[in-house]
């Protein structure tokens, strides 16, 4: 069958069981796999054969559910990877060492932040960031001769920003790089930023993917339409042989299509290791299997909230894409019409003070360093996720110091909304 839904991507994608074949999908759990030669190995090392000789570069249970969040995507190739950081690390190090530049949207989860600003910048790598609302000439400007890709969020995490990915694309292209989009929030059941003009999607599969907590994850998914021969003196990691793998040029040998998964896993899982175990990978699955229905409740609770947020007189601003008049609602209608994501960011007033006595308030929705799961939670994110950051950065992420990221479960929205009323009577 040809044009198969998202839904049913969802369900039954990546994994289509043979005859007398396991129903649900294997846990291989084998870190080695046997071969009859030695030469039908070096055939694998060689990457002249397809197969699976140690599970830190390849495993079968992690392929196919890459291979499902890639159909989902609408992608040529796919990875799993140790974490959602692990994916944005891949993504732009795969293309980018010592010496390069790449520019970056500012309204960023600010673990991506601090890997860019601090942990590449040690690295060789500078990054230069730009506000998701600058001008053309503002966002051209920021492009150097060593600039090897733009990046950004399709919803940014927590500013709930959406990036305009089509103007983006256009100037990353025009400049003759990528467009990498961390794609967490919206997942691809409310946007594919392919069919925008993105190149990479990351992914931290531990979020909406997973969907219950219960494991750590990431991916990396191609388009398999940026043409890197066309610019090959940009990316020599993947137009000239790589002699750490016997010679191999990878677009001559594996095509647009393959190019940048294979040199990924080749190299720099090889390298690094933040692979993803089976078991995540399997846990991973069945999240997958009821994403496309999670999303909508998601999206109803984190609207009903929104609404109530912003009739409430304690409640002094609300940031939620899908809300009439909320800066990105034009964007939001055009990249994600059926829904954006469930959560909402607001600020109480009296501050940081107010928004503590909030969280600590909250009967349901519970304090966690977590967000986008079944289950409701909450956190502030300046004393948090990006305490690290200055007030000059955290203004131009978008986290202002009264921030309260509320993340919609999957509860009876009436009573999300109850247990936020009783905790803003305590302020």
């Amino acid at each position: 069958m040809s044009n198969i839904s998202k839904d049913t991507i969802c369900v039954q994608g990546g994994y289509r069981p043979g005859n007398g074949e396991p129903r649900q999908l294997p846990i291989v759990q084998s870190t080695t796999f046997k071969y009859a030669t030695g030469e039908a190995m070096g055939e694998l090392f060689d990457l002249k054969a397809s197969g699976y000789f140690y599970s830190r570069l390849q495993n079968p249970t992690c392929d196919t559910v890459a291979a499902k969040i890639c159909e989902l995507e609408g992608g040529s190739a796919a990875m799993l990877t140790s974490s959602g950081q692990a994916a944005s690390f891949y993504s732009i190090f795969n293309i980018a060492s010592c010496g390069d530049h790449i520019v970056s949207s500012s309204t960023i989860y600010g673990g991506t932040y601090n890997l860019f600003a601090v942990t590449m910048k040690r690295m060789g790598i500078d990054f230069t960031f730009v506000s998701p609302d600058c001008t053309d000439e503002e966002l051209n400007a920021a492009f150097r001769p060593n600039t090897k890709a733009v990046f950004g969020e399709t919803i940014a995490n927590p500013a709930l920003v959406v990036l305009d990915i089509e103007r983006f694309a256009r100037a990353a292209h025009a400049h003759g790089v990528p467009l990498i989009i961390d794609n967490t929030f919206a997942t691809p059941v409310n946007c594919r930023p392919f069919e925008w003009g993105a190149d990479i999607v990351t992914h931290s599969t531990t979020k909406y993917m997973d969907g219950h907590g219960a494991a750590v994850g990431g991916c990396i998914v191609d388009s398999g339409r940026f043409d890197w021969a066309a610019h090959a003196e940009k990316f020599p990691g993947l137009c000239t042989p790589d002699e750490s793998y016997h010679g191999v040029t990878y677009v001559k040998e594996f095509g647009l299509g393959g190019a940048y998964i294979t040199k990924a896993t080749a190299q720099l899982m090889r390298d690094f290791g933040s692979v993803q175990s089976p078991q995540s990978a399997f846990l991973l699955n069945l999240g997958l299997e009821s994403l496309h229905v999670r999303m909508a409740r998601h999206c109803e609770n984190g609207m009903a909230v929104a609404r109530f947020l912003q009739g409430h007189e304690k409640v002094t601003w609300v940031t939620y894409p899908g809300l009439e008049g909320d800066k990105s609602y034009a964007l939001a209608q055009k990249y994600l019409p059926h829904g954006s994501c469930g959560v909402v960011s607001f600020g109480v007033r009296g501050g940081r003070e107010a928004a503590a006595k909030v969280m600590e308030g909250l009967k349901i929705a519970a304090i966690e360093t977590h967000v986008a799961d079944a289950r409701s939670c909450c956190l502030h994110p300046a004393t948090t996720t990006h305490r690290q950051m200055s007030d000059e950065e955290l203004l131009a992420a978008g986290v202002s110091a009264d921030l309260i990221r509320f993340s919609c479960g999957l509860e009876s929205r009436d009573d999300l909304i109850a247990d936020l009323a009783q905790a803003l009577d305590r302020v």
